[in-house]
């Protein structure tokens, strides 16, 4: 595979050392991911603080629960905005580089008409359904009674969260991600000052409990779509915003989600996860399912980082295999898994450590802190398995190899995680089992992973005729 001369020299990814490249892409989008974690983390920081009531007695631990049961639907949203916003940004990029200003304008306004019918499906899900989706879940009066309050917020007052997504990649796609991420930070500093506020009522503002997580989270969500849309009319002059352009194109739109499809399955195979274990670990206890709800919250800081950085791997891989500069594109195989790794490494390393401290964050009962320290302690093992799985999805997205991708996330979160999460629950050491079904899954997907690259290397980076005297070995691409 030999170099195109003077292909696209003036791009960064064609010409700056891959190492240093992927560092530079990859740590904005890490704290950008970082950001979207503290959302859930400081709404379960302040809701476990929940006082006693008269009635109840701990509060805090019954909330926990309630938003535990809740996070599935918040994560299909975010499935949803994202795969979305996946093809739009995709779509969009492409026709301003071809200096289509107008069929940019009409993607964007059809971006706005999908993000406006997808804050009413979730609308209709606050309204209606609710209720009947945490039924699925639990059958605790108290633990249903508060995940109601928080989900119907949420949900019917979504619109925040939705079309935030569709203007932060409309920024994004024209180049300005400094200005989406501005507004994302402004929002998420909204939400950390208003969750005390108005969870324990101070500065005169009633005390709302859960529900204040709930209208925090949301005011927050707001704030940053009033900014984004405020960036968008201002600096994005690339495109037309009259309202002519939100009439929905049935091509356009097919042209987004031919692209966005995929990335909103892979997205929504997490909800489904949690959803599944949420049942499958009630089976077990309560505090069970609180404690995997609380160590989720807090492995998203590691995970996060880890597709942070596997958002810088993708366009360097793409890019450069679709210049055919062999020796850049290994390049950026090489440092994409080797970075990878050691933010995983770093954090399985930091949650062992500081397992005790970390889950002692939350006010929950002794039972619960043991669980979720015992649930740090297990499946930050498999923490490697992950990287390397992570990094493997995005190796194969960049070189078109999607289903790959797809079947891997499956094994990982579906095929091997639930069958033997179930399985776990039957044992009498139950509470000490289940954890186990996290890092066998994730070493389960590392041997198809491992098999699919030797495939991917094969066929994408050696090149029928030229001289390799090692086709199908890893070590030979420095994986």
């Amino acid at each position: 595979m030999k170099p195109i001369e003077n292909a696209l020299p003036q791009n960064k990814m064609a010409t700056e050392p891959v190492g240093k490249l992927m560092l530079a892409m990859g740590v904005p989008m890490i704290l950008s991911m970082a950001l979207q974690a503290l959302y859930n983390i400081v709404d379960s920081y302040f809701v476990s603080a929940i006082p006693d009531t008269a009635a109840i007695a701990s509060m805090g631990e019954y909330g926990m629960n309630a938003l535990t049961l809740a996070f599935p639907i918040q994560m299909l949203m975010i499935a949803i905005g994202v795969g979305t916003g996946v093809g739009i940004n995709a779509l969009l990029s492409k026709s301003l580089g071809q200096g289509n200003r107008e069929k940019a304008s009409k993607i964007a306004g059809n971006a706005l008409f999908l993000g406006l019918c997808t804050y009413v499906v979730f609308l209709c899900v606050g309204l209606w359904g609710v209720n009947v989706y945490l039924q699925t879940q639990t059958a605790d009066a108290i633990i249903l009674e508060l995940g109601t309050e928080y989900l119907s917020i949420c949900t019917t007052l979504s619109f925040g969260a939705i079309l935030f997504m569709i203007y932060e990649k409309l920024l994004q796609s024209t180049g300005r991600t400094m200005l989406s991420t501005i507004a994302q930070v402004v929002g998420a500093l909204t939400n950390i000052v208003l969750d005390p506020i108005m969870i324990f009522g101070y500065f005169g503002v009633s005390q709302m409990g859960i529900r204040g997580a709930a209208y925090a989270t949301v005011i927050g969500q707001v704030v940053s779509l009033v900014i984004g849309i405020i960036f968008h009319h201002v600096f994005n002059k690339d495109i037309d915003s009259r309202l002519q352009f939100i009439k929905p194109s049935k091509v356009i739109i097919a042209e987004i989600y031919q692209v966005g499809i995929p990335a909103i399955v892979m997205q929504a195979l997490m909800s489904f996860m949690t959803y599944s274990v949420n049942i499958i670990f009630g089976r077990v206890s309560g505090a069970v399912v609180t404690a995997y709800g609380v160590y989720y919250k807090i492995q998203q800081f590691v995970f996060f980082a880890a597709f942070g950085m596997n958002n810088a791997l993708i366009p360097i891989i793409a890019f450069n295999y679709g210049l055919q500069d062999k020796r850049r594109l290994k390049d950026g195989i090489r440092y994409g898994m080797l970075y990878t790794l050691i933010i995983m490494l770093l954090g399985a390393v930091c949650l062992q450590v500081l397992a005790v401290q970390v889950a002692g964050i939350f006010s929950l009962s002794t039972q619960t802190q043991g669980l979720c320290i015992r649930a740090i302690r297990i499946i930050t093992l498999g923490y490697l398995f992950v990287g390397a799985n992570i990094a493997f999805q995005g190796i194969f997205q960049a070189f078109g190899s999607g289903m790959r991708s797809l079947i891997v996330s499956l094994i990982r979160l579906v095929v091997v995680a639930l069958p033997l999460g179930w399985f776990f629950t039957t044992f009498t050491n139950a509470q000490a089992m289940v954890w186990w079904a996290f890092p066998i899954a994730e070493g389960c997907a590392f041997i198809v992973a491992i098999l699919f690259m030797k495939q991917v290397a094969r066929k994408k980076i050696t090149i029928t005729g030229e001289k390799n005297t090692c086709k199908t070995n890893l070590i030979c691409y420095n994986i």
